[in-house]
């Protein structure tokens, strides 16, 4: 039975992403936060599963993938759509909003990232490009962002020019080279997860600082850290 322990928290993954998308077209963004953020502890904890319980098997593999491409790739670009359809139709729209739809361009681009990724023997323990969680948590602090009018920031996140600007930027970043490290940990000790428990702590305090807007925030730091690090490398 322990086989199939993590593949069910990966099931359920696939279920909340599920529950996080209805919230969204509902309008409803503050369930569709947490639904996100069962998502992502899910998506932890499948894999600290199976290391746990000696079972990683091709099957949790696929799954996973899967399941992550409702949460962090259809989920995302769901948020844009919407934020993008309120804009282009404040009424509330009666079919497809065609100047909303650029906003799955996230999602696809996320399904690239997840195919490659499989592919891919170098991202073993770290990551080429921005990983899919790490995309939706930035666009799940937008939408809450626009959710609670966080330090009066609704108009520029609602605003078509900001929007679109994150759909291109995390396309390109979600199928980048540039080389990140894992935000997940490999145990629960300080050797070998220092920058991984630094980063939690800087989201700790962001949370308390910039409260909804630290999600963006945290992301955004950690691609620019990423970012530099690449170059200092490159330059060396």
């Amino acid at each position: 039975m322990k086989k199939h322990i993590p593949n069910a928290i990966t099931l359920l993954n696939l279920f909340f992403g599920c529950c996080a998308l209805a919230s969204i077209f509902y309008g409803q963004y503050v369930a569709a936060f947490w639904w996100v953020f069962a998502g992502v502890a899910a998506d932890y904890g499948d894999g600290m599963a199976a290391r746990l319980l000696g079972v990683q098997s091709n099957l949790g593999k696929e799954l996973d993938s899967l399941a992550d491409m409702v949460t962090f790739g259809v989920v995302p670009g769901a948020v844009y759509y919407m934020l993008l359809a309120r804009y282009f139709q404040p009424d509330g729209a009666s079919g497809l909003v065609y100047q909303a739809a650029p906003g799955f361009l996230v999602s696809v681009f996320s399904g690239l990232r997840l195919a490659r990724f499989n592919l891919d023997t170098r991202q073993a323990t770290g990551f080429i490009g921005l990983p899919t969680p790490s995309s939706t948590i930035f666009t799940m602090g937008v939408m809450l962002i626009y959710a609670y009018d966080t330090f009066g920031l609704r108009p520029l996140v609602s605003a078509p020019a900001f929007l679109y600007g994150c759909v291109l930027v995390l396309s390109y970043l979600l199928n980048s080279e540039i080389p990140m490290f894992s935000l997940k940990f490999k145990s629960f000790s300080w050797k070998g997860n220092e920058v991984q428990f630094t980063f939690a702590v800087i989201a700790v305090v962001m949370l308390f600082l910039t409260r909804e807007a630290s999600f963006s925030i945290v992301i955004l730091l950690y691609v620019l850290f990423s970012v530099f690090q690449h170059l200092a490398k490159r330059r060396n």
